[in-house]
């Protein structure tokens, strides 16, 4: 019997505010333990919550950026679970009445467009640290983190691969950067994710018995844990053996799954309206003002690229990774009047200097203008390719712009048909030998008498002319 894979993904994006998502204290990263707390983080009596209106923004923003509807009057609940980093007893989250609903994603697997449904976005706090020591046999509690505002994305069940739940994640990630609503750092933990994975017969409509892989923080790791439970339950089917319903961990060491506990109902949980905080109001002049600043979309990028400047699915799919990426290329382009060469030259030029250099692509040395500027040299013939990868590297060392790298090297592209002329004449009376079996019908000797010339001028002479004048003078001593 064949089984078909069936994933769906719990997103968690910690959101860029300053403060917390019901209170004053700071949100931000990397702190002294327990720095960033006060009563309401705490749960101490009568410390009440407010929600950050900011939070609020970043919700409607990606809930547009999705096409989900959003939803005009929804609340906050309490999620009770006990757990040392959970200081209420409860996570104040959203339940029935989550602020966005019935989204998708858009992104490509090669060049296959995918469009994965969302089931909702809501908001809710993060929870605090648990940090185990082994050498005392102790667990510390670090409550910075708890509170700080989440946006929790799950997706429809829509999912056929690993490789998809990756690829599908890595969207997201791309999407709220582009939003500027989170950093999408992985490493810091403010993206990651939960993966609910069921195998079922091919064609059989009725999903199989899930499992719940817990607490994802790397593209790779969902895609290694994945393939992992997908044979894992491959095996368990094909055996006649039954899945168990239950909440696994990831053991990125050893690659694989390990039960944690057994799998939660919404029951569980006790959901009840958070009698703390009155419902959340979004009128209609609130989404219109948010609708106003969203930016130009990953999704508007790749088909204008390639509609547009007639680039290829792979390059705009690259070039579109980052929101600084598309916008640098943009702004070359306008410098240079050339998409391909600029994409060209971004991709391959500028992001291997700056991966050599360990720099990030906002504090390139060479500027989007500076880089057009050299594009439209080689374009005018004054460089070859060569001599203008030369010029790049001095620029992207040095800092100075293309016109003043030339003037001190002296690099300019021999494009007079004179001087060209006369080396090749000279490069022919030096090599009788070849020149007799070129006049004779070797083609292959054509590409040799190229190479000597540019070798003469080291690579200075303009390719075409050195090609065409080549032809032209064995064409007059043939006779």
């Amino acid at each position: 019997m064949e089984f078909e894979t069936v994933i769906g993904l719990e997103v968690h994006v910690q959101l860029s505010t300053q403060s917390k998502m019901f209170c004053g204290a700071s949100a931000a990263y990397g702190g002294e333990p327990n720095e960033y707390i006060d009563p309401v983080t705490l749960g101490l009596p009568g410390a009440l919550p407010v929600a950050n209106r900011r939070a609020v923004e970043f919700a409607i923003m990606l809930g547009l950026a999705t096409s989900s509807e959003i939803r005009r009057f929804n609340r906050f609940s309490r999620k009770h679970y006990f757990y040392p980093d959970l200081p209420k007893g409860y996570q104040i989250s959203q339940f029935d009445e989550p602020i966005c609903e019935r989204g998708s994603v858009e992104f490509y697997m090669g060049e296959t467009k995918r469009m994965i449904g969302l089931k909702r976005i809501h908001m809710e706090e993060d929870a605090g640290k648990n940090i185990h020591d082994s050498r005392t046999q102790s667990s510390l509690v670090d409550l910075n983190r708890a509170g700080v505002p989440l946006l929790e994305i799950v997706s429809e069940p829509e999912l056929r691969s690993p490789a998809e739940a990756a690829a599908y994640l890595r969207s997201i990630r791309q999407l709220v950067r582009y939003l500027g609503v989170s950093d999408g750092n992985m490493e810091e933990g403010s993206l990651r994710c939960d993966a609910n994975i069921s195998l079922r017969p091919v064609g059989q409509l009725k999903f199989g018995t899930r499992t719940e892989i817990k607490n994802l923080n790397s593209f790779k790791f969902v895609e290694r844990a994945l393939e992992y439970e997908v044979a894992r339950q491959m095996a368990l089917l094909k055996n006649g053996q039954p899945i168990v319903q239950e909440t696994l961990l990831f053991d990125s060491a050893s690659g694989v799954t390990r039960p944690m506990r057994s799998k939660e109902e919404s029951s569980d949980y006790r959901y009840f309206p958070d009698p703390d905080l009155p419902p959340v109001v979004v009128e209609e002049s609130w989404v219109r003002e948010v609708e106003s600043k969203l930016p130009k979309l990953p999704s508007k990028w790749i088909n204008d690229l390639v509609s547009e400047y007639g680039l290829s699915l792979y390059d705009a799919t690259v070039l579109t990774g980052e929101k600084a990426a598309v916008e640098f290329f943009n702004d070359v382009v306008s410098a240079c009047s050339n998409p391909k060469a600029a994409c060209n030259w971004v991709t391959s030029e500028l992001f291997g200097a700056l991966n050599r250099a360990g720099i990030e692509l906002e504090k390139s040395p060479v500027s989007a203008g500076a880089l057009g500027d050299l594009i439209k040299v080689v374009d005018s013939g004054e460089l070859s390719g060569k001599m203008a990868k030369a010029v790049f590297e001095e620029m992207f060392s040095s800092g100075k712009g293309a016109a003043a790298v030339i003037a001190d090297k002296g690099l300019k592209q021999i494009s007079d048909d004179d001087s060209i002329l006369a080396i090749i004449r000279r490069e022919f009376d030096a090599n009788e030998k070849q020149l007799a079996g070129y006049l004779a019908g070797n083609e292959r000797l054509h590409g040799f008498f190229v190479g000597q010339v540019m070798k003469a001028t080291e690579g200075a002479a303009n390719p075409k002319k050195v090609n065409d004048l080549i032809r032209q003078e064995a064409a007059q001593r043939k006779g």
